[in-house]
């Protein structure tokens, strides 16, 4: 049966696929139309085959073989990471940790920044009831005093009788990510205290001291390709340290861990973590790491601070759904989902347990735990693979080209090309070619900012932690949607609420589009908006919006209505209100002719037109 179906289905060659195609296009640009140029500095076909796969030398290993793009592991198992802040309370992080342990968590991070000193009894306050052997710990924000705190989570561990090999664990120091974010180091002494604290877990095979900390150039609106070929690079300067402070390579590299974030770009992601893979697997190899174990590298994994909103919060948890899917498909060693308030105050359990759950149903119910890779063999995303690794390697090999990872920071090439890239999606985003739904496009018009939402929360650079000593320009930690958030946030606190009225009439199609365009448009601002249905006449119009007190009259309806009606309308108005068309008519310079300035369309950069209706209003 299945011979006779297939028989009656003929190959059909690339030639003709291309032939239809042009035929579609009827004389159109084919790049222009259907293919896509990546943020990442590549371009994507519309449609890839088989015969796409045959320049690729990644294709043909199994999942656990060098250069383990299809993984390190021979089940796609990973641990489900919970984070736990012991700024606070060291007891509350552990009640905490308890907590998430007896519900799914297998990985519990404890953030302890500015912690100078963390003492064995301490630890033991901290650890109390979690099961070493069982659970992998984690110390994020870890500085100088690195050293000092495996020693005390080493000497609780054997205290308490646990085998070291059955312990995992990781101590995120990384001075490298500190003088990136900050523009300088921790302590002048972190390659003594990096050397301390390799030796101290000499004994301790399952514990990792050194962090690459990559979400950071995510967090600084990098791009995939950016965040990988740096992270490439901060992870070629600890090889280089660590082996020049008397360890093998196969030593040092056992000892590095790397952090990336997860941006929205699914399909993307599940190739950068592939491709991370390929990279590190050939850059330890370069460094003489023989071991087949020591050559994998080890990703943790944690959704996309700088996607993150504060307004229709929720959306954050579809947006981390995504995220970890496509983390989990690639293979990561662990994934923390954030929870979706994470961005203005302290998760509560029910934040919590919805980002813990997450995870817990893309395993248990997904079963995406069940495969190994199953990305391996998709002609797109073996194609995405093979580009990132491209892009990604060249960007390492310039900063090796420039002395490595801390000169090219010197020299500022780092942060130049993290800068322009950033710049880059801040415009999409101005301009809602990239969309955050709920904030630049598609807002709540109802909401109302959560009562845990500050000025510092919403206003880029608020409280960024930088050195009084910069050595470096560090890069900006930022989320892309402030800029929009502090816009809205201004209208919310300005004591007053414009009203933007839809004077909607003529042709009913173009009128109810333009009218639903334009109230999406100014109720990112906040703004109360008054849509309606139909006037029969623009008079009508404007006696409505005069009597409801309307600060922006919005005229909306067809080119061909606008170049009697508009004027008129404005007439009528006599200047009581702000006169907006929606649209950009052919009659647009006439209109203008006549002392009507304002517009807005799919092209009007929406952030900057916002912000002078603010100031026109007094916000």
């Amino acid at each position: 049966m299945a011979e006779k179906l297939f028989a009656e289905f003929q190959p059909v060659p690339t030639s003709q696929w291309e032939e239809v195609i042009n035929k579609d296009l009827k004389g159109a640009d084919y790049d222009k139309r259907l293919v896509w140029k990546t943020m990442e500095g590549f371009a994507v076909r519309p449609y890839y085959r088989a015969e796409d796969l045959g320049n690729l030398k990644h294709i043909g290993n199994t999942p656990g073989a060098f250069p383990f793009v299809r993984g390190t592991k021979d089940q796609n198992k990973w641990l489900v990471r919970q984070g736990y802040c012991a700024w606070e309370s060291f007891q509350k992080a552990n009640e905490q940790a308890v907590r998430g342990v007896s519900r799914g968590v297998d990985s519990v991070a404890f953030c302890i920044d500015g912690q100078k000193e963390i003492s064995t009894e301490k630890m033991a306050v901290l650890l109390k009831g979690i099961d070493l052997a069982k659970t992998e710990i984690n110390f994020e924000g870890c500085s100088c005093a690195s050293a000092q705190i495996i020693l005390a989570f080493t000497e609780y561990a054997a205290k308490n009788g646990v085998n070291p090999k059955d312990i995992k664990a990781s101590f995120d120091f990384d001075p490298l990510r500190t003088l990136t974010t900050t523009g300088n180091y921790c302590c002048q002494n972190y390659l003594e205290t990096l050397k301390g604290c390799m030796e101290a877990v000499k004994d301790y095979p399952g514990i990792r001291v050194t962090g690459v900390e990559g979400y950071a150039f995510n967090d600084a609106g990098a791009t995939i390709v950016q965040e990988l070929g740096f992270a490439m690079a901060m992870g070629s300067e600890y090889m280089q340290m660590l082996i020049s402070a008397g360890f093998t390579a196969d030593q040092a590299a056992s000892g590095i861990k790397f952090t990336f974030a997860i941006s929205p770009n699914y399909f993307l992601e599940i190739a950068k973590f592939r491709a991370a893979r390929l990279l590190w697997a050939n850059i330890t190899k370069e460094y003489g790491a023989v071991n087949t174990e020591s050559q994998k590298i080890n990703i943790h994994a944690v959704t996309s601070q700088w996607n993150m909103t504060v307004y229709d919060a929720h959306v954050n948890m579809l947006r981390g759904t995504t995220e970890a899917m496509s983390a989990a498909l690639a293979g990561v060693d662990s994934l923390e989902v954030l929870p979706f308030d994470y961005t203005f105050r302290e998760p509560a359990e029910f934040s919590n347990r919805i980002a813990r759950n997450t995870q817990i149903i893309l395993k248990e119910e997904a079963h995406f735990d069940k495969i190994n890779d199953p990305a391996a063999g998709s002609y797109y995303i073996e194609n995405l693979t093979a580009s990132i690794s491209e892009e990604a390697w060249k960007l390492f090999t310039s900063a090796e080209g420039k002395g490595g990872y801390v000169s090219a920071l010197k020299e500022g090439y780092i942060q130049a090309e993290v800068k322009a890239s950033a710049a880059k999606r801040d415009m999409n985003i101005a301009t809602r070619r990239e969309t955050l739904l709920g904030t630049n496009q598609y807002p709540n018009f109802s909401e109302k900012a959560d009562k845990d939402v500050t000025l510092d929360v919403v206003t880029r650079g608020a409280g960024a932690a930088k050195s009084n000593n910069p050595i470096v320009e560090p890069i900006e930690k930022y989320r892309g949607a402030q800029a929009f958030e502090s816009l809205r946030f201004a209208t919310e606190t300005s004591g007053k609420t414009p009203k933007a009225f839809m004077l909607t009439f003529g042709n009913l199609a173009f009128c109810r589009a333009r009218a639903q365009f334009a109230s999406n448009f100014f109720a990112v601002a906040g703004f109360g908006v008054t849509d309606n249905t139909r006037f029969a006449t623009i008079e009508e119009g404007v006696k409505a919006a005069l009597e409801a007190n309307a600060d922006i009259v919005v005229a909306c309806s067809s080119d061909d209505e606008y170049a009697q009606a508009v004027p008129e309308i404005n007439k009528l108005l006599s200047g009581k209100a702000i006169l907006v068309v929606a649209g950009e008519p052919a009659c647009k310079a006439d209109l203008e002719a006549q002392g009507i300035k304002n517009f807005i369309s799919v092209k009007s950069n929406v952030l900057d037109t916002l912000k002078q209706y603010q100031k026109q209003l007094g916000i």
